[in-house]
């Protein structure tokens, strides 16, 4: 088996995050609230899937990509994983900047994308794509140092999970689910506090075009979930007392065609 070409592995980086973005953040600004009056009462009635339905769609957005494109990038789909399981020395540091970069523009590109549905029916962007927040902008009105502990601690457990699920004795074939599930009760404890970022990538793909101070607390997003991302990385090996750094999450390949090749032209082998 080889490590994938890194073209094909920043493709489906920008893939993934993209139907992260799309589906998560869509669904909390399409269907998180949804009111429709019934023919026999004027009444207003909300069909939407409200807090838990919008952590499931994240969460089975991540489940979804990871089964279908995970054997090519790893399925990472967020900086703060990325940078979380660099740390855990599963995965090459000089690959870091190029799997970023490919998960915030896929990222932008949803985010743009659900910036126009808005638009098509003569909304208002502004303060209505699912930015994440502290104090005004957060649901629950929690304070900045609330927030950046949430989003550290939920992260930090996030990257627990992934580097957990997908060592070599962990069970073949679940750790997409692990994951998603995950992600899922991250939700469940974060939307309220800050609209759950856990991703840099999420948080920079509506606050480019949500306005409202989005980018300017962005930098929190960035900042507490990769914080999250590093106590994971640096202390799963201490916690368990297992070293699994032998173990790279970065994708693999039976085709030699869409190998990754080194400075011989060999391809290279995932390890």
């Amino acid at each position: 088996m080889y490590t994938p070409k890194l073209r094909s592995r920043l493709a489906v980086e920008a893939l993934g995050t993209f139907w992260l973005v799309f589906i998560g953040c869509g669904s909390a600004i399409f269907n998180g609230k949804f009111l429709v009056a019934a023919l026999s009462d004027s009444s207003p009635v909300n069909y939407g899937i409200g807090h838990l339905g919008v952590a499931i769609a994240f969460g089975l957005s991540v489940t979804t990509m990871a089964y279908a494109v995970g054997h090519v990038s790893g399925a990472h789909f967020n900086p703060a994983v990325t940078i979380g399981i660099a740390v855990a020395r599963r995965f090459d540091w000089k690959d870091v900047p190029g799997y970023v970069g490919a998960q915030v523009v896929g990222g932008l590109l949803a985010g743009g994308a659900l910036a126009g549905l808005v638009k098509s029916r003569g909304l208002p962007v502004t303060g209505n794509l699912a930015a994440n927040g502290y104090g005004e902008h957060s649901p629950g009105g929690f304070g900045l140092g609330a927030v950046l502990v949430v989003e550290a601690l939920v992260t930090a457990f996030f990257v627990y999970i992934i580097l957990g699920s997908t060592k070599d004795d962990a069970p073949k074939g679940f750790a997409p689910l692990a994951i998603g599930f995950g992600l899922m009760l991250a939700h469940l404890v974060a939307i309220p506090v800050s609209n759950a970022s856990i991703n840099p990538a999420r948080s920079t793909a509506v606050a480019f075009f949500n306005g409202n101070d989005a980018g300017l607390q962005l930098w929190a997003f960035w900042v507490a979930p990769i914080v999250g991302g590093l106590i994971a990385g640096v202390t799963f090996a201490w916690i368990t007392g297992e070293d699994r750094s032998d173990m790279d999450i970065e994708g693999s390949t039976d085709d030699v065609d869409n190998a990754a090749r080194d400075a011989a032209g060999n391809p290279v082998l995932d390890s």
